[in-house]
């Protein structure tokens, strides 16, 4: 009998895609949500809810069912605080470890979780291991081959994403008329999106018609078991709100959430989406 993958499940559509990816080719799981974190149709049917304080109750729930392996999946909107920590001992006696792991940009603190779980004998898994069907494929995704000034955009765009990872900063960045126009920061790509949105309405920012690309791609050296690049069906919304001509991905390093909804809705809006192989147009 196999033994179940542990699923701590933060915000957003994809614990719940996985999930229900996962039961339905036959794979046990024992899902954990994050309270306040997790998707509420997720929460009701979890195996546990359990807030950021509660560390020992989370090991304990995931020893006591037989799990091996943990998949750290979906959105964080904060940093934990420890408001739950008095009476859980198994977080108190880690505290020391949690601390120095909260010190630092996002690589570092998740390199840090990842050890957390190691140091107890759980294997942190990624969705490569146990989804592969999730990730971006390479090339033309849908919409038109991107012409060549969104080429040029999407190129010098990725050139951003690479320079933002190696600071250990964002994964994403918007270029338009061949200038970088935006950069993800901790506000996240949605936030940056709307602020692209707003260069345009305010003419801060001047083109005819759809023009800039929108760029995700990991960071130089990320370990792709967690926080892989991800888009989704109100990226797309985003993005065409920002009057974007399209969005480049990392073929391969990068997750289309809701896969079917968000490509039908870029075929709809005339928005191109492209995998980039290697870091690079095919």
């Amino acid at each position: 009998m196999k033994q179940p993958i542990g699923i701590i499940a933060g915000g957003g559509a994809l614990p719940v895609q996985i999930v229900a990816d996962l039961r339905a080719r036959g794979e046990p799981v024992l899902v954990v949500a994050i309270r306040d974190e997790a998707a509420p149709e997720l929460a009701a049917t979890a195996d546990a809810e359990l807030g950021w304080g509660q560390i020992g109750q989370l090991f304990k729930t995931l020893k006591r069912g037989g799990c091996d392996r943990v998949l750290l999946i979906g959105a964080v909107s904060r940093r934990p605080d420890f408001a739950s920590v008095v009476g859980d001992l198994g977080t108190m006696r880690r505290l020391p470890t949690i601390l120095k792991a909260l010190i630092g940009g996002d690589d570092s603190l998740l390199t840090r979780v990842i050890g957390l779980f190691e140091a107890d004998g759980l294997r942190v898994v990624g969705v490569p291991d146990v989804a592969p069907s999730l990730l971006a494929p390479a090339g033309r995704i849908c919409g038109r081959e991107p012409a060549d000034g969104a080429l040029r955009d999407l190129r010098l765009a990725h050139k951003a994403v690479a320079r933002l990872g190696e600071l250990d900063i964002g994964q994403a960045a918007v270029a338009l008329g061949g200038r970088v126009i935006a950069l993800e920061g901790a506000e996240g790509t949605d936030a940056m999106l709307e602020r692209c949105a707003g260069l345009r309405a305010s003419g801060r920012v001047r083109a005819k018609g759809r023009a800039g690309v929108l760029v995700k791609a990991a960071k130089p050296g990320q370990d792709l078991r967690v926080d892989l690049p991800t888009i989704g069906p109100r990226t797309i919304d985003l993005a065409v709100a920002a009057q974007l001509a399209g969005i480049a991905i990392e073929a391969g390093r990068s997750l289309i959430a809701q896969q079917d909804e968000t490509v039908a809705r870029a075929e709809a809006a005339g928005l191109f989406l492209y995998g980039l192989n290697g870091g690079e147009v095919a």
